[in-house]
């Protein structure tokens, strides 16, 4: 009786533990963020850009569907391609990795949990949401059924490509997703540089990974500008609807 009275006592001892890790942590990100009212004045005219990047989106699928192979395409991989340098192509398949499985799954994850064990519960949520975005890339994708870059003088890396072209997943997950971390960190991140750190971090890699998949033959030109202005209207509107929503009450 008395060793399961110990171990009982044992497992209440480190729940307790953990509970007081989990708010000491809690209490030190709430000292970093800052009031409601300066998160919501950071965070204006975003629907109007949301508007305008997804009438940007419908005119790139109506090009797209009426011809699949544009020369415009063709020409910019090509120029870009003849760029051949070692560190370049370093660097393009970095900012694409983060893109692929697992780590396109693992990061995000990682991200959201962090975000909801700092305390910004309502933000995790939006995580998720922003998250979703993924699944307009598979649905178009369906629809569109454009095929992936080929034809003479193209170099393809190799890559475990088994969907379509139009629009890039990669780019559409970068702009909206880790957009929208960017936004959380700028909004609610009380330091100067402990702020603009991990948002210019996220503002290179969004910036980089549409070139990235021209430069690597995994996506046409129009497939990145697509995805940029589907991610960018996915974004905006999401951090509309965040900051017209944002209270004390709801953190």
């Amino acid at each position: 009786m008395s060793s399961e009275a110990d171990r009982a006592g044992i497992q209440q001892g480190l729940v307790e533990q953990a509970s007081q890790v989990v708010h000491q942590v809690e209490e030190r990100a709430q000292q970093h963020v800052v009031e409601p009212t300066v998160a919501r004045s950071r965070s204006r005219w975003f629907l109007a850009a949301a508007l305008v990047a997804l009438c940007g989106f419908v005119a790139l699928l109506l090009r797209v569907r009426a011809n699949p192979r544009l020369e415009q395409d063709v020409v910019v991989t090509l120029r870009m391609q003849r760029v051949k340098h070692p560190t370049l192509s370093r660097a393009m398949r970095c900012v694409s990795w983060f893109g692929f499985r697992p780590q396109s799954l693992v990061l995000p994850a990682a991200a959201v949990g962090g975000t909801w064990f700092a305390g910004l519960r309502r933000d995790a949520r939006y995580l998720v949401v922003a998250w979703l975005a993924s699944l307009l890339s598979w649905s178009t994708k369906r629809v569109v059924r454009r095929p992936r870059p080929f034809g003479e003088g193209i170099l393809v890396t190799k890559a475990g490509l088994r969907d379509s072209s139009f629009p890039s997943g990669h780019t559409l997950h970068y702009t909206a997703f880790w957009g929208f971390f960017a936004y959380i960190c700028f909004t609610e991140i009380r330091g100067k540089w402990s702020r603009w750190g991990p948002v210019a971090a996220v503002t290179s890699l969004v910036g980089a990974v549409g070139p990235s998949r021209i430069y690597l033959g995994h996506h046409w030109l129009t497939d990145v500008l697509a995805s940029y202005c589907l991610g960018v209207a996915f974004l905006a509107s999401l951090i509309g609807v965040h900051r017209r929503n944002l209270s004390d009450a709801e953190r």
